[in-house]
């Protein structure tokens, strides 16, 4: 592992934006951009044949640079990822069974619990984390793919979010989660190079799904080394959990079937209300950032203030929510 201290392993964490912008653009223009190709459909917000192939390059910039910097308990979770990368590809391709793909996604999720295993202090156990860890990070997998649906959306928050995760871990003393997360989150800034409205190339499958994973295992990993506490990875990534949950519950309720596409999330909504997404990517990056300084501030708190703050953030989101859907209506 390079010693995260040295100038030239920071200067490192501006190779994934570079590889990510221009591993784009090459794939957009090489014959697999005509495999996996997304043609606009009744459910979808695009209205042109784009090609998903910047999850790739994405991935390809941010694994590579987060193993290079990372411990080896980080690139065992990164192999995990490249494995769901793989399956989400050949899903970009041709569609696969859905019981496959979220089969593909609960193996991942146990498969990283059971290779994290219990911390050493013994404050918990391995059963513990597989009941509550696995659906957890089950969940996070599809929560990118669920809410790339519109240009800018998926390349901000895993900006926003991973970024946010890898400034936390440095300060507190976990320089290798700390670089692996903010590789992650570089990768994602030199995406928006080529995905920010109007988007000349889509993430896919293939970049959202490892991505989603990645939020809940390095969430988890935060957790068992005690770089904070359950709830903060979860409130990073409130944008996207608030909208994608809620989105679920009602859908439920509604006895939809939850597996079929749509265009139900609140920022499809918007979009189908006359938002440009221009005007959505910009407003949701605002937001993002608002949320992830809310997180931090109630980390750095303990008591009452650290829930209040936690549960205005919850309310806030909630009442959002509820506006979006009352504007729809």
């Amino acid at each position: 592992m390079a010693r995260t201290g040295e100038p030239v392993s920071w200067a490192a964490l501006v190779v994934p934006a570079l590889v990510a912008f221009f591993g784009a653009l090459g794939l957009a223009r090489s014959p697999l951009a005509r495999r996996l190709i997304d043609r606009p459909n009744e459910r979808s917000l695009h209205t042109e044949a784009t090609p998903r192939v910047g999850g790739i390059a994405l991935l390809l910039g941010a694994l590579s640079i987060a193993a290079w910097g990372s411990d080896p308990t980080i690139r065992g979770l990164l192999v995990f990822a490249v494995a769901l990368a793989v399956v989400s590809a050949m899903d970009d391709a041709r569609p696969l069974p859905v019981l496959v793909r979220l089969g593909a996604h609960a193996l991942a999720a146990v498969g990283a619990v059971l290779y994290l295993g219990s911390p050493a202090d013994g404050a918990y156990s391995v059963f513990t984390l597989l009941v509550f860890a696995v659906p957890a990070i089950a969940w996070m997998t599809n929560l990118f793919n669920f809410m790339d649906g519109s240009d800018g959306l998926a390349g901000c928050m895993g900006a926003v979010g991973f970024g946010t995760l890898g400034l936390v871990a440095l300060t507190a003393n976990e320089p290798a989660l700390g670089f692996a997360s903010l590789a992650i989150a570089s990768a994602n800034i030199g995406f928006l190079g080529v995905n920010w409205p109007p988007a000349r190339v889509f993430m896919g499958d293939a970049g959202a799904i490892p991505l989603g994973f990645l939020a809940g295992v390095l969430g988890v990993l935060g957790f068992v080394r005690h770089v904070w506490p359950a709830w903060f990875p979860v409130m990073v990534f409130a944008p996207f959990v608030f909208d994608a949950t809620f989105t679920l519950l009602r859908r439920l309720a509604r006895r939809e079937r939850i597996w079929i596409a749509h265009r139900q999330h609140a920022y499809q909504k918007l979009v189908l209300t006359g938002w440009n997404k221009r005007k959505l990517a910009t407003w949701a990056l605002v937001a993002m950032i608002c949320n992830a300084a809310a997180a931090c501030a109630a980390l750095r708190q303990s008591g009452s203030e650290r829930y209040v703050i936690i549960s205005v953030l919850a309310v806030a989101w909630l009442l959002l929510l509820a506006a979006i859907e009352r504007r729809r209506a």
